[in-house]
């Protein structure tokens, strides 16, 4: 559910919060693996320092994972699992992204407001937001939410 700037395993991360109208608007997670204190994005939230992506995951996931060189191995995750939503950057021409686009995807109108946990500052994440769905009755949801924006098969 967090924006983070820099690599999970370092001590010190930068942490974007996801406005949590959003993550409403898609239904009730079970699991948030990259979650911040106190923003409740799911029943369970793993939190620095435990490493999501070590954690095993059950139920429903909520994924807004540490962007940069890693998003690739929380995708990974996520489409192993099976069951969940990712929130990730409108980056449609890497390589490595085309592969989890199978299901279709999301593009969210305008950029994404996330709230600094640090200082409270709001800005943009200074691109285009997708949503990519894993599973079918996440493709529904992403279809059945009141989200502004367009679907692509």
């Amino acid at each position: 559910m967090t924006f983070v700037a820099t690599d999970t395993q370092c001590a010190e991360s930068h942490t974007w919060l996801t406005p949590l109208p959003l993550v409403r608007a898609l239904g009730e997670f079970d699991l948030d693996p990259c979650a911040a204190h106190n923003h409740p994005t799911a029943k369970r939230l793993i939190i620095l320092p435990e490493d999501g992506l070590a954690a095993d995951w059950n139920g429903r996931v909520w994924l807004n994972p540490p962007y940069g060189k890693h998003a690739e191995q929380w995708l990974d995750k996520l489409d192993r699992h099976g069951d969940g939503i990712a929130l990730v950057f409108n980056r449609l021409e890497t390589k490595w992204m085309k592969r989890f686009l199978r299901n279709g995807f999301f593009c969210l109108s305008g950029r994404v407001t996330f709230l600094s946990s640090r200082d409270g500052f709001k800005g943009n994440a200074g691109t285009g937001s997708i949503l990519i769905p894993f599973g079918r009755k996440n493709v529904g949801s992403i279809l059945m939410s009141n989200l502004e924006g367009e679907w692509f098969q």
